[in-house]
């Protein structure tokens, strides 16, 4: 059955890109013993990488078959919306919502339930789609007819005609994603941008896979960051 583009994709397959992302989580939050939630889970491939680390990890799903899906990596598994998660206030040590802010109904209150359920001096570690990037990852929409697949330019027209095309899903600049931490206590402890794991570009075409990494993960350490394909950010809980 087709998937619904408002909910997006999930991962079925851990690649190089995921190994990857998950190695920037090591660097900047420590996941050993970690009491994890994985908001807006999927089908579990980070819950899975996670358990590496830590028994301690939990999920939440809004769709019911990926979460069914997911009890395979965990029995931790709650359907629910990222919106209204069914824990107790300072559960966790860690808040984990990868590429899932884009599709929920509201950003902010997303954001403001995974602060509740972690403890003062946890982290909510995203990753978001960012708005620089050239490409809409997600598709888009030409009257009733969606076409998957990556866009380019569409998240560089104003919004108006941006939402006309992919009113499915958000792409963040840097100051949409500090508006959904308003009102609450938190530090950035890393806030930048990374780009793709060129995963399916390495399978297909080799080393023009490995060049492309080589080139632009050189570019994350200078200004060109910012056209990244995502945005990598580390926010501490100070309740």
């Amino acid at each position: 059955m087709e998937e619904d583009p408002v909910l997006g994709r999930p991962s079925s397959v851990w690649r190089f890109g995921q190994e990857r992302r998950l190695g920037l989580v090591r660097q900047n939050v420590k996941l050993d013993g970690a009491k994890v939630i994985d908001i807006g889970c999927g089908v579990g491939m980070y819950m899975q990488a996670f358990l590496r680390y830590s028994p301690h990890v939990f999920g939440t799903e809004i769709e019911f078959s990926r979460a069914f899906d997911s009890l395979k990596v965990s029995k931790n598994v709650a359907v629910a919306p990222a919106e209204n998660l069914p824990f107790a206030d300072n559960s966790f040590d860690i808040a984990f919502l990868h590429e899932m802010i884009e599709h929920v109904k509201d950003d902010y209150q997303a954001i403001k339930e995974a602060y509740r359920t972690v403890r003062p001096g946890g982290h909510i570690v995203i990753f978001a789609p960012n708005r620089l990037y050239p490409f809409e990852t997600h598709g888009i929409y030409l009257g009733k007819r969606y076409i998957f697949g990556n866009i380019p330019l569409i998240n560089y027209f104003p919004n108006p005609i941006r939402n006309k095309f992919a009113y499915h899903v958000r792409a963040y600049t840097e100051q949409d994603i500090k508006k959904i931490f308003t009102g609450l206590k938190i530090r950035f402890i890393t806030f930048t941008q990374v780009y793709p794991g060129f995963d399916k570009i390495e399978a297909r075409f080799g080393k023009v896979g490995l060049l492309l990494r080589k080139l632009l993960y050189s570019l994350e350490t200078t200004p060109f960051r910012i056209f990244g394909l995502s945005h990598f950010v580390v926010a501490e809980v100070q309740k």
